[in-house]
């Protein structure tokens, strides 16, 4: 992702890329892509939930196959002290996506969280559930099996004989240890979701990970709105594309590509907080927007949740956006946020079932301990405004509306509530 070749931690130029080493591919082990669902419902197929993380030793054993934890992360931190790990445990983070090299994994380990770092690295130990192999291949090096020299963006020639992106992420899973019980996660960017073709994109979401995700900054980022070959190439208008319901059509888009090879594998969604790209005159998310991006995420089966946690541009500067006064803005919001998602990891970790509530709504509908959860919000352009969502057959009553102390009242198999933006996002709770 682009902040992430670009920030300074610590001293530490950070560098997410080849010269941090990594590991054989492993193949991800047999998951259920269905289970029952109830009579006249069908189900959203999944990588396994709890039970997938159950066939990794590591992250077995550090409770990722509870159905009450949910990977809550930040991308490309630093550990050098047990304030850092504090200041971002109190925000709702558990689990770091990649390091700075002179971070501490005996520290991360200490607070009782998760990472997945570059790898091999000798301090990892139970912390460690999987390693980063590394970010954006599929723009730096392309789509390709050509030869790779070891080299970085602006290190000197990265490929010979033509692109090496798949060549790249090849040798890293090489470099690490074989069956170690830990994942291997990589992150892509625009060559994944924009410029290259299904087949291509495929092979780097499916050939090398076992779990992965994509960074598209859509509130934020001063090109994707108007380059031909961004969102416009996928029909996305100037005048709906900074919405958070173009998070889900990320999401959309990875889960397309992971479901072409019948095995599939957690996607996180990359989220920013603050202000990732140098020019000035780019937007920085707001609090608001950074909830509705979330959620929007998790409506469209996001298994994890990675903030970006740099500003290269805007008001304040900042490699550690939720730790320093660069944050104060949107640190509640995220912190919120978070405390919201560990609540309802129980229900997150469940398989979705399909029922159409609404034409004008992105939906996600679960069933857990007797209830169904109804997770709604609008779709790239519906209007602000008024609702209604026609429910499954047999609910009566009220619907709770989770986090905002009130409840809606279920009408002849419908409720009606207000959307008040295109970010409004609510969670109904019925009994039965």
């Amino acid at each position: 992702m682009r902040g992430a070749r670009q920030a300074a931690l610590s001293g530490t130029v950070l560098v997410t890329l080849a010269c941090s080493p990594a590991a054989p591919t492993v193949p991800p082990p047999p998951v259920t892509t269905s289970s029952p669902a109830p009579a006249n419902f069908a189900a959203v197929p999944w990588e396994g939930g709890p039970e997938y993380y159950a066939a990794f030793g590591k992250a077995a054993e550090a409770g990722w196959a509870d159905p009450s934890f949910f990977p809550i992360g930040v991308w490309f931190e630093s550990v050098l002290e047990p304030k850092d790990t504090e200041l971002d445990k109190a925000a709702g983070i558990n689990t770091y996506f990649e390091l700075t090299s002179n971070s501490s994994l005996p520290l991360v380990r200490e607070a009782g969280m998760h990472a997945f770092p570059s790898g091999p690295n000798a301090e990892a130990g139970a912390e460690t559930v999987g390693w980063t192999l590394t970010d954006e291949p599929d723009m730096w090096a392309g789509p390709g099996h050509g030869a790779w020299t070891g080299n970085a963006p602006g290190k000197g020639e990265v490929c010979v004989g033509g692109p090496c992106g798949y060549t790249v992420l090849k040798e890293l899973a090489g470099k690490l240890p074989p069956d170690d019980g830990r994942m291997r996660y990589a992150n892509f960017g625009k060559g994944v979701m924009f410029w290259e073709t299904d087949e291509q994109a495929g092979t780097f979401v499916n050939d090398y990970t076992t779990a992965v995700s994509a960074d598209l900054y859509w509130y934020t980022d001063p090109n994707i709105c108007a380059s031909p070959s961004e969102g416009p190439a996928i029909g996305v208008t100037p005048a709906q594309c900074r919405v958070a319901a173009n998070y889900g059509r990320t999401m959309d888009r990875m889960r397309s590509l992971d479901l072409a090879d019948g095995k599939l594998q957690p996607i996180y969604a990359l989220i920013e907080n603050g202000h990732p790209f140098t020019e000035a005159d780019a937007p920085t998310i707001t609090g608001d927007q950074l909830a509705g991006a979330v959620f929007n995420s998790l409506i469209h089966e996001a298994r994890g949740i990675v903030y970006f946690n740099h500003n290269f541009g805007g008001e304040c500067v900042s490699q550690h956006v939720l730790r320093d006064a660069c944050g104060a803005a949107i640190r509640p919001a995220v912190t919120e946020v978070n405390r919201r998602i560990t609540s309802l990891a129980p229900v997150l970790n469940t398989q979705s079932l399909v029922h159409l509530f609404s034409p004008n709504l992105d939906t996600m509908f679960k069933r857990h301990n007797g209830s169904t959860y109804v997770f709604a919000m609008p779709k790239r352009g519906t209007n602000p405004g008024p609702q209604t969502l026609t429910l499954p057959a047999g609910l009566t009553g009220e619907a709770k509306v989770l986090f905002e102390d009130r409840s809606v009242p279920v009408v002849d198999g419908t409720l009606t509530d207000t959307f008040a933006a295109e970010h409004s996002y609510h969670v109904y709770v019925i009994p039965g």
